[in-house]
């Protein structure tokens, strides 16, 4: 029986309307968030880039410049170039297409059709996100040296201080097995709208979200720094295939194939603090008392133009990345997938966050483990469990060193 958070969404709200004036407080995060949105429209419009990109050679290297920290921390999001060789990409690529094809997924699909409730419209659509796990491509990616090294570099942009000691370890980090995305030209199943991922109802009524997010509903939304990671290990989300289950710094994936405008891939708002505006929103009084503009359990956090038109002036869609490259995003940074991939080739992706080792990842990492050997769907998602008699799935030997810690084998 699904829950009815309606009274208790009543009570929340009328208790952060009493503490401040929220009234105020938006209308002054609204010309903000405007100003801000402005100048991503007249730059992104102009040619000018807007989403920050860094080499990673340079990570690699330790040459970023304090500027480009900074410009990461503004946007929220990040294109980190060349992570992976071009040639090892296609071939990771390449690999993952005789992984589907050796292994009869498409069939095997439609036997399990209306398992997946989140991405799946078997019925009456070729899958473009793949049910898979545990390819060896995915669980190569996951355990290189580069990829751990960029997301370090990611991790360690936040502040890790906390009351009780450091919110999680930003140097060692837990692999989280995600899909993969295989969206083919011409496809128009798997638009996503504008929304953010890891707790909807839940930003507004968990006490550890009410700890990050103190600041904005104090009324002082300019204290409120995206980059403090104190509580946000500790927030609990209703369980849904649209929830993730472990704490991740970013959501982010790695492209297998050349991607960008017109081809049906990762839109952004390229503002880091823009979470405050639809906190801030929900709370003014043409939103029902019962209603958090739409937000519900179990559900992504979704922005829609009745509520939100301000803010989503200033989606736009990635620069071309090309195999290899990776996409990175704040888990409050609003994103979306176009409706029509209108280019000539495939865009295909490895998704793949960062999530630092810490107990509430450690917990999930656990569960992983035992599905990874079973060679079972990951605990997050639908148990579709395609691989478990997979040929050529990635085992145990495959792993590293590195590979068996973020997986908790070692």
């Amino acid at each position: 029986m699904e829950l009815d958070p309606t009274p208790h969404i009543k009570a929340i709200k009328a208790h952060l309307n009493a503490r401040t004036d929220v009234k105020a407080a938006f209308n002054r995060c609204r010309d903000a968030m405007l100003r801000e949105v402005e100048t991503v429209r007249a730059a992104h419009d102009a040619g000018r880039p807007v989403i920050p990109e860094i080499s990673y050679h340079d990570i690699a290297a330790g040459t970023v410049s304090d500027n480009a920290r900074a410009e990461v921390r503004h946007r929220g999001c990040v294109i980190v170039r060349e992570v992976f060789d071009r040639a090892q990409a296609q071939d990771w690529n390449n690999e993952i297409g005789t992984y589907v094809e050796r292994n009869d997924y498409f069939a095997r699909a439609k036997e399990k059709a209306g398992i997946d409730k989140y991405f799946s419209q078997l019925d009456d659509a070729t899958p473009q996100i793949f049910g898979l796990y545990w390819s060896r491509p995915q669980v190569m990616a996951r355990q290189a040296e580069s990829m751990a090294n960029t997301k370090r570099f990611l991790n360690r942009l936040y502040d890790v201080d906390a009351p009780a000691g450091p919110e999680f370890d930003p140097d060692n980090d837990y692999a989280y097995a995600d899909r993969t995305r295989r969206r083919q030209p011409g496809d128009t199943t798997l638009g996503l709208s504008p929304h953010m991922d890891s707790g909807s109802y839940e930003r507004w009524c968990d006490p550890a979200y009410h700890a990050i997010y103190a600041p904005i509903f104090a009324g002082a939304f300019e204290d409120y720094d995206p980059w403090k990671a104190a509580f946000r290990t500790q927030t609990r989300e209703f369980a849904s295939p649209a929830v993730c289950s472990m704490f991740r710094t970013f959501q982010g994936w790695t492209a297998l194939t050349a991607q960008g405008p017109g081809d049906g891939t990762l839109s952004l708002i390229p503002i880091a603090n823009s979470i405050a505006y639809t906190l801030l929103r929900a709370l003014q009084d043409d939103v029902a008392p019962d209603d958090l503009c739409g937000a519900w359990p179990g559900r992504a956090l979704g922005l829609n133009p009745e509520w939100h038109r301000d803010l989503l002036h200033g989606l736009i869609t990635i620069p071309t990345v090309h195999p290899g490259d990776t996409v990175w995003w704040h888990p409050d940074v609003v994103h979306s997938v176009a409706n029509e991939h209108n280019g000539s080739d495939y865009a295909n992706v490895i998704y793949i966050g960062a999530s630092p080792v810490c107990a509430k990842n450690e917990a999930y990492a656990r569960k992983q483990a035992e599905a990874f050997l079973a060679g079972r769907s990951a605990p997050d998602f639908s148990a579709e469990d395609f691989e478990v008699d997979f040929e050529g799935r990635a085992t145990e030997a495959d792993l590293t060193e590195l590979g068996r810690r973020q997986m908790r084998l070692s």
